[in-house]
């Protein structure tokens, strides 16, 4: 049974170890062995067919890591956006090398006793590490280039980029030289959610980073993800998780952590 395209507001990378698949996404795209798949978020996609498929599977908050110096790791996505190949071949030598990154960033994603500075650092440089190989690989490739750009990719470039400061839907329709009506219906109509849904997802996914990997109070959190009033961030973090920051942190702390944790598909 096919399924309808499906969208999710955070960034997919599939790596194959074994059977195939096929994926439709932008055109439609055959994984085998070596393969790595690149969903940006945003980007309607459906599996279509799957036999013996053996992959591991990682989904990460695009603005949590378009802050870092390291963002342009994500042109590979951005490209995939713009209509380049979906499918990133890894040469084989450097198979083992992948995988072992994925089982590295799988085993610290169960070794959570509490929120820690330390271990975002280890997750986020084995993310770093892997979006790295995907990027050389990905510029190695002979794959079919970019051919297109949109508002869509625009807006949704620039948001990822500049949405844990201030940012109106005003300011990204001006970046993309359209109305913010235009921008609005473009990405509901693109992705199933506005440009405002798209700003507030970002700055709660890194929310959520900071309250379960740092001990910073709520206030600072607010204005770190882009918010200036503390009251207005602890509405909107309780009408998207149907609880305020604080209580949402001790309810994180009582249980493991593996929302950002690779997963092995057999």
């Amino acid at each position: 049974m096919v399924h309808p395209p499906a969208t999710h507001p955070y960034a997919v990378l599939e790596f194959c170890t074994g059977g195939r698949s096929r994926m439709e996404l932008n055109g439609e795209w055959t994984l085998r062995e070596g393969d790595v798949l690149l969903v940006p978020a945003g980007a309607p996609h459906r599996m279509l067919e799957a036999r013996g498929m053996e992959s591991w599977g990682l989904a990460f908050c695009v603005p949590c890591f378009a802050a870092d110096r390291t963002a342009s790791l994500l042109e590979p996505f951005e490209r995939v956006r713009e209509g380049a190949s979906a499918v990133v071949q890894i040469p084989g030598a450097r198979h083992p090398y992948l995988e072992g990154l994925f089982r590295e960033l799988e085993s610290t994603g169960r070794e959570r006793p509490g929120p820690t500075e330390s271990l975002d650092a280890v997750q986020r440089s084995l993310l770093t590490l892997i979006l790295a190989e995907v990027d050389r690989a990905s510029s190695a490739s002979g794959a079919r280039q970019a051919t297109r750009g949109s508002v869509v990719t625009g807006a949704l470039r620039f948001i990822e980029r500049n949405c844990l400061g201030p940012l109106s839907l005003n300011d990204v329709a001006a970046a993309v030289g359209r109305s913010p009506t235009y921008v609005t219906t473009a990405l509901t109509q693109a992705t199933g959610r506005s440009a405002v849904q798209w700003i507030v997802s970002g700055r709660m996914a890194e929310a959520r980073r900071l309250l379960l990997h740092s001990d910073e109070m709520v206030d600072v959190i607010a204005e770190r993800v882009g918010y200036a009033d503390a009251t207005h961030f602890i509405r909107m973090f309780r009408r998207e998780h149907g609880a305020t920051p604080a209580a949402w942190r001790a309810a994180q702390t009582r249980r493991p952590h593996t929302d950002d944790a690779p997963r092995r598909r057999l």
